[in-house]
């Protein structure tokens, strides 16, 4: 089956306002642009979520992913998105089946906002099988680390927003395929599940309209040849490409269980953050074999779990910080 259509309503990110400074000067400064996407499901509204807007369709069909809501990104026909209205209309080709039970219990999580997720948090972990033989040295962990310092960001220019990015170790160095920016990082971690949908677990094709790939995702090499417009039917389709095992994400978020649960559905089997991890998050990344690397700066970080996918270079690290003496 051929892959969704997605419209292409990326917003403005950010706006400029009047403030004041400490010394009472007036000034205009940049803040994230957040706006309310209203998500309908055939006609039937299903969430609202508050985002920036970098890639709404992106992120409906994480969402629907994330959420186990379908499995595949062939079981929807369009997501199309108007922000005049604020809504998102998803067309599945064969409705979701028992939507009702599954959207009737919700776990509130600790998402920024407070969000939430349907059905039970720890549902089907124990069924996730991440790649045995994906690991990461620590000379690839400083280089991506350091792409993601360089990065040119909404962060650095209006604050206020949480990055995720994906990454592939197929080369010595990282490679970043998607960098998504949004005011939380479980609507940036559902963005790149949804590109994952779109490009990796389904034909490497960022869209079905035979667009370009979404700002800051890098496609294949062959991805002119590999379009073929819309209205694909039949032997037009092309064939499924298989998921590298050496993909890694990043954060800069806490390592929730939310985000190491999202990481694993995803087939992701390495997690970088820039913040910590909770005990819940600790607690599933051990039991599906997820590696969750935390305190990622400069060339500091803590491994808090499956140290055995990183290996270790110390002689990276540089000389160790002495303790203080004291009196």
């Amino acid at each position: 089956m051929p892959l969704p259509h997605l419209t292409q309503a990326r917003a403005p990110l950010t706006c400029e306002i009047d403030a004041v400074n400490e010394y009472g000067e007036p000034l205009q400064i940049a803040i994230p642009a957040e706006r309310a996407l209203t998500v309908y499901v055939d006609k039937r509204e299903l969430v609202t979520l508050m985002t920036l807007g970098a890639h709404p369709e992106l992120l409906v069909l994480g969402y629907l992913r994330n959420q186990r809501l379908v499995r595949d990104a062939a079981e929807i026909e369009s997501i199309t998105v108007d922000w005049d209205v604020g809504a998102a209309a998803v067309k599945t080709r064969h409705g979701i089946a028992d939507i009702d039970e599954k959207t009737a219990r919700k776990v509130v999580t600790t998402g920024c906002g407070q969000g939430s997720v349907f059905g039970g948090l720890m549902d089907e972990v124990d069924q996730i099988e991440l790649p045995a033989d994906a690991c990461i040295t620590q000379a690839q962990l400083y280089g991506l680390v350091n792409t993601i310092r360089l990065k040119e960001t909404t962060y650095k220019s209006a604050g206020s927003v949480h990055a995720c990015a994906l990454f592939s170790l197929a080369a010595a160095e990282p490679e970043m395929l998607l960098f998504v920016e949004d005011v939380g990082r479980h609507n940036a971690i559902d963005t790149i599940a949804g590109w994952m949908a779109m490009n990796l677990l389904a034909p490497t094709l960022p869209t079905a309209c035979g667009s370009l790939p979404p700002e800051g995702a890098a496609a294949p090499a062959d991805w002119q040849s590999q379009i073929r417009g819309p209205g694909w039917s039949g032997s037009e389709v092309p064939t499924l490409s298989r998921q590298p095992s050496g993909l890694v994400f990043y954060t800069t978020g806490r390592l929730t269980s939310e985000m190491v649960i999202k990481s694993a559905q995803m087939g992701v089997p390495i997690v970088v953050s820039r913040s910590g991890i909770t005990q819940m998050g600790h607690q599933v990344a051990q039991a599906v074999g997820l590696c969750a690397i935390g305190r990622a700066t400069n060339r500091r970080f803590v491994c808090y779990a499956q140290p055995g996918r990183l290996k270790l270079q110390p002689d990276l690290a540089g000389p160790r910080l002495r303790a203080p003496e004291t009196a």
